[in-house]
């Protein structure tokens, strides 16, 4: 991938072609501070200048500033006092998503004489969200004749905060018949599931209303509150169960439309319309969700474009229900495949168009690459054309410093395209 500096109407010029085919390295000795999200904007962080072991006078004189990956500014420097303040409040929701921790990589560029120094800042989550449940209602179809000690799934709240701040627990309102068993799930979330005390009695009690409530472990705890309808149905021998209780698929994020992800079987042993299954999407919001089930055939495809850049797991819950109420369930791991869709980007810190000639090593530009794709798809190089009188230098990882290699000679040649 090429990516060409286009010419600037001066006296001397210099355009810049970088060849880039990715790369992402850690840096080392990186400062990394630490700031609660939602802080207020011009809040302190810290005195860089000080960390660093500079004089406030330099950041002035030698022409300090911060650089990030990409063009979002989210700190700024105060070159007076060397105060690191934030420019802005800070969501670590939006910025991180779930991933933790959620840390925003940024350098201090000191341009003459040129130096780098890495650090990081590390957004702590605060309890600023409440678990939500995505449907107002559940409603349950259970056979009188089920034992005590039977459990029955109940769909998950959403919370977006993370670690302690998530949900934590599940209650369900006062009942003789059923108390909530809060359980782990394999990717650390917790999950509910309703359990029965006494036995049911269709002639006695045909339906009950029940409040279901997540709790997050915040101090206070913040909670969302769901209703759980359950409707006592006559007997029905048999729940279906799925031939396999997890399908771990891989699908490739550019995949068409309407693809085929994968197949989903359950059987019940019981006749007629109680052994008719149905298969629906158990967990997760139908307008956001990029897949759907065919509710005979159970065949799960795709009816959104896929982005390993925005989501690279999906966790699909299944249920098959069969015409007498009974469900079983499965869980469908998706894992989004990255293809090589994301062109490297190169960021301009500093872009000298003419030196003068005769002078000693000079830096003409300084820069930085990126590319959001993964593994090889993300790794980049970056070099120039040869026979020319520049050198390419790298910094911190994905810098880079233009600079050249030997005094220029004007009668010699008077521009350069690099």
């Amino acid at each position: 991938m090429e990516t060409a500096l286009a010419k600037t109407p001066q006296k001397r010029q210099v355009i810049f072609l970088a060849i880039l085919l990715l790369l992402w390295e850690a840096g080392s000795d990186a400062i990394r501070y630490s700031m609660p999200e939602e802080t207020e904007s011009g809040s302190f962080v810290a005195n860089l200048a000080k960390d660093l072991g500079l004089s406030v006078g330099e950041l002035a004189t030698r022409g300090a500033r911060i650089h990030y990956k990409g063009n979002k500014q989210v700190l700024q420097l105060d070159i007076e006092t060397g105060n690191l303040l934030l420019y802005g409040k800070l969501d670590r929701e939006v910025l991180c998503g779930a991933t933790d921790p959620c840390i925003l990589y940024f350098q201090l560029l000191l341009e003459n004489p040129v130096q780098f120094f890495q650090a990081d800042l590390q957004l702590t989550d605060i309890n600023d969200h409440s678990p939500q449940f995505l449907e107002k209602e559940m409603l349950l179809k259970i056979p009188e004749n089920v034992q005590p000690g039977t459990v029955f799934p109940l769909k998950i709240a959403q919370d977006l905060d993370i670690g302690i701040n998530t949900v934590q627990n599940y209650t369900i309102s006062p009942n003789s018949h059923f108390h909530v068993v809060t359980r782990n799930r394999g990717d650390g979330r917790k999950y509910p599931e309703l359990m029965l005390d006494k036995a049911l009695d269709r002639e006695e009690q045909s339906e009950l209303s029940l409040t279901l409530t997540a709790l997050d472990g915040g101090t206070p705890p913040r909670s969302g509150t769901t209703a759980v309808h359950i409707e006592v149905v006559d007997i029905n021998d048999n729940a279906p169960q799925f031939l396999q209780s997890l399908y771990e698929v891989p699908v490739p994020e550019n995949s068409p439309l309407n693809s085929l992800v994968v197949v989903v079987s359950a059987q019940d042993l019981d006749a007629g319309t109680n052994g008719n299954i149905v298969y629906t999407l158990f967990q997760g919001n139908e307008v956001t969700q990029p897949f759907v089930i065919d509710e005979i055939t159970g065949e799960i495809r795709l009816k959104k474009a896929l982005d390993f850049e925005a989501t690279r797991y999906y966790n699909v819950e299944i249920a098959g229900t069969d015409g007498g109420g009974l469900s079983g369930k499965c869980t469908v791991a998706i894992e989004v495949v990255d293809v090589n869709d994301n062109a490297p980007e190169l960021t301009m810190s500093t872009l000298t168009s003419s030196t003068p000639e005769n002078s000693p090593e000079t830096v003409v530009a300084v820069f930085s690459v990126s590319d959001p794709d993964s593994g090889d798809n993300g790794r980049m190089v970056c070099s120039i054309q040869k026979d020319l009188p520049f050198l390419l230098k790298p910094t911190f990882k994905n810098f880079y410093t233009l600079v050249t290699e030997r005094p220029l000679d004007r009668e010699s040649q008077a521009e350069y395209n690099i």
